[in-house]
């Protein structure tokens, strides 16, 4: 039985199942030349290229609405004990 290929393309979407190093660990996700998206060092698919800050700007977002979804779960509970007017014409 022939061995089966460790990393390649399939449908489009790249695979590395190849054991990782750290050299190829941050040389992939540090990338200046290339786009916002990269292959993954191993793994299916693609993951964001530090070296670009479009993939800062995502992070960045993605922290301020993991943090107000956490800072808000509190507040919701207090405000579902108060009574609601409803105005009918």
């Amino acid at each position: 039985m022939a061995d089966k290929p460790k990393s390649g393309e399939l449908l489009g979407v790249p695979y590395n199942f190849e054991r990782p190093s750290v050299s190829r660990l941050l040389s992939s996700y540090w990338q200046p030349g290339d786009g916002m998206l990269v292959e993954k060092p191993f793994g299916i698919g693609y993951t964001l290229n530090l070296a670009s800050w479009r993939s800062w700007v995502v992070l960045g977002i993605a922290g301020v609405l993991l943090w107000n979804e956490q800072s808000d779960g509190t507040a919701d509970e207090a405000d579902e004990d108060e009574p609601v007017e409803v105005v009918v014409d």
